[in-house]
């Protein structure tokens, strides 16, 4: 039944639902008992409501279909999406002006980004002790993230938003636990003072 079908060019109304009857008619065949009873059922009704579905296309756009002939596809949500895009899409003309906008947008980030960092890098080095010596770990920190802004401006940026990524997860952490890893070893501390 199936080969007749698709000889007649009924798998052109709907390729993927006969696709899907002809893999499982190929399932039914490998099986046998119960199992290739119930497949070739299930085979049976699916042929049945693509036969009936069949049926009602050509009568439903008032055309008759030559079996040959490339029936018309019902549209999908996908369809329907693209056609509420296409009419809410902006002229042609004005397709280049979305692109200057992105663009003005990513210079924008690009900016704000650049100065953000400026300014954080700016806020920390205030905290910077004035007679902190050559080898003191604030120090340190600090003349290499100025040779990161001298070197590769672009590098300090991505460098800072990984920075502030892991320090709002370590705020994440530090709030979720109730007293977290501090609170326990002061804990401990104390039960081993009252204990001693």
């Amino acid at each position: 039944m199936i080969d007749a079908r698709r000889r007649r060019g009924d798998h052109r109304f709907d390729p993927v639902r006969f696709h899907f009857i002809e893999a499982l008619a190929r399932r039914s065949a490998a099986h046998g008992g119960d199992a290739r009873r119930i497949l070739d059922d299930k085979v049976t009704r699916l042929l049945a409501a693509y036969a009936e579905d069949l049926e009602k296309a050509p009568s439903a756009s008032g055309s008759t279909a030559k079996p040959n002939e490339k029936l018309p596809r019902p549209r999908g949500a996908l369809g329907a999406l693209v056609d509420d895009i296409g009419q809410h899409a902006s002229p042609l003309g004005d397709a280049s002006a979305g692109r200057d906008e992105l663009k003005t947008l990513s210079q924008f980030r690009s900016t704000w980004s650049r100065l953000s960092a400026d300014r954080r890098l700016t806020q920390s080095e205030a905290t910077v002790p004035q007679n902190a010596g050559p080898l003191n770990s604030h120090h340190l920190v600090h003349r290499s993230l100025r040779l990161m802004r001298d070197l590769s401006p672009e590098y300090l940026n991505r460098f800072m938003s990984y920075v502030d990524a892991l320090l709002g997860l370590d705020q994440l952490h530090s709030a979720s636990g109730p007293g977290g890893v501090d609170s326990s070893r002061a804990e401990k501390k104390a039960a081993r003072g009252k204990s001693g």
